[in-house]
């Protein structure tokens, strides 16, 4: 059963896990387990997703019980109008705050296409929270840095917070295509857990039918807690 976060007549979000991909798609054809599936069987009727998170990502995920809603979601994301804030732990230590203005190519849906498209504005605003020094090797040096960040994008491209966080040096940790593979392996072996170190937290918006402001939050699972405080050790 899909963790429910909030429900009405015209909307329904989720706490997705991370490891479950939103739909169908040539990316993982191995997949038989979906999101957008398994949300319809389970409270018996259609759904539309609002936005995507990438398999690996967890937190909150929005969809619209109807056509009508589902437009209009499209409609606020669009204009971004939809307020969005992640949690990621990343490679070394950004700076307490910044913006990443760095325009991003136009991903295709499919693995099979090979053709980037159009180049898209894209802007991620960061903060970092927390961070660490961890006891494993890195580059000759006898720790490696990582920092807990609160991201928050502007824009809506595919893929764009891995992305951007790559384009600063500053891969996140457990990112498979953008990140360092021994560093991503070392990582989850000290602690017991291999993800993608992203977390959809917050999505805050006016509710496309009444127009009142709906705040949806996920709070991380419990594995994040020893990125909060202290040092790891």
């Amino acid at each position: 059963m899909l963790p429910i976060l909030y429900q009405d007549e015209a909307l329904i979000a989720i706490d997705k896990p991370a490891g479950l991909l939103m739909h169908r798609t040539g990316l993982d054809a191995g997949e038989t387990r979906f999101a957008v599936q398994l949300l319809r069987d389970q409270i018996g009727r259609p759904v539309w997703p609002a936005h995507r998170l990438d398999k690996g990502t967890s937190g909150v995920l929005l969809f619209a019980l109807d056509a009508t809603t589902a437009r209009a979601l499209a409609g606020a994301f669009e204009a971004s109008a939809v307020r969005k804030s992640y949690l990621a732990v990343v490679r070394g230590w950004p700076p307490d705050a910044g913006l990443i203005d760095h325009p991003l190519a136009r991903l295709p849906d499919d693995a099979r296409a090979s053709r980037q498209v159009e180049v898209q504005a894209a802007r991620t605003a960061f903060r970092t929270l927390v961070r660490h020094a961890l006891p494993l090797p890195d580059r000759g040096f006898a720790h490696t840095r990582c920092a807990l960040l609160e991201l928050a994008p502007e824009t809506g491209r595919r893929h764009q917070l891995r992305r951007h966080c790559k384009h600063m040096a500053h891969p996140i940790i457990g990112d498979a295509t953008h990140g360092k593979g021994p560093l991503n392996r070392a990582v989850a072996e000290r602690l017991g857990v291999q993800r993608l170190w992203l977390h959809a937290s917050a999505l805050a918006l006016a509710h496309p039918v009444s127009g009142r402001a709906l705040c949806l939050q996920a709070p991380p699972g419990p594995e994040w807690a020893r990125w909060a405080g202290a040092d790891i050790k």
